[in-house]
């Protein structure tokens, strides 16, 4: 398959024509615009400082229904102690530059951090604070669209603080009705809370 070459048009190939490693086109541009029609049709952007902006859509797909969400038992033990308070989007700014900055992300660069700022004032991007002693420990942030929730990236600064933000976040996105959670790339990590893969089609069609 070829690889696209994105020009200035608001315009997307199909997903489906992607490369096996899911990498479907090159180029282009982070305006919010651009990144919410590429959430819409299945396509992310990933790419590393000095490189041109890459758009991927992967087959399989992994994926969490929230219905679905595993808590291990000793995860829910720790949570009913109240370890740490867990807020939204209380420090959204904060939560993706130490998702940059602690776990070395090479593929936050400047300017994709200023657009997903961008998106987070549009009420587009949003992000779940754990605190601990009004020290922020441990967060998470994506992109909401409707019923769809894109987790992008998150961090911990204190054992379990990631963990329990994103369970939490997963039980408040479902009572706000979000009915499909996009993990993007498969992880083991996120496989222990009941993520599962499924075929771009699949993904496609549940977008829809």
């Amino acid at each position: 398959m070829p690889v696209f070459v994105l020009g200035g048009d608001l315009i997307f190939p199909d997903p489906c024509l992607a490369e096996p490693d899911g990498l479907l086109a090159v180029g282009g541009d982070l305006r919010p615009e651009r990144i919410v029609l590429a959430y819409r049709n299945g396509i992310f952007p990933w790419y590393n400082p000095r490189e041109p902006i890459l758009w991927w859509s992967p087959d399989p797909r992994l994926v969490l229904f929230p219905d679905e969400l595993h808590c291990p038992r000793r995860l829910m033990r720790l949570m009913k102690k109240k370890p740490f308070q867990v807020t939204y989007d209380r420090a959204f700014s904060r939560v993706i530059r130490q998702c940059k900055e602690t776990r070395q992300v090479t593929w936050i660069t400047e300017e994709m951090l200023d657009t997903y700022l961008d998106l987070h004032e549009l009420g587009i991007a949003h992000s779940f604070e754990a605190w601990q002693d009004e020290e922020l420990v441990g967060g998470l942030y994506g992109i909401r669209l409707g019923q769809v929730f894109f987790g992008e990236s998150m961090f911990t600064k204190v054992s379990n603080a990631s963990k329990i933000a994103f369970v939490t976040a997963i039980q408040f996105l479902q009572e706000m009705g979000v009915k499909l959670i996009d993990c993007q790339v498969e992880t083991s990590h996120l496989k222990r809370f009941g993520a599962r893969p499924i075929e771009r089609q699949e993904f496609l069609r549940l977008l829809k």
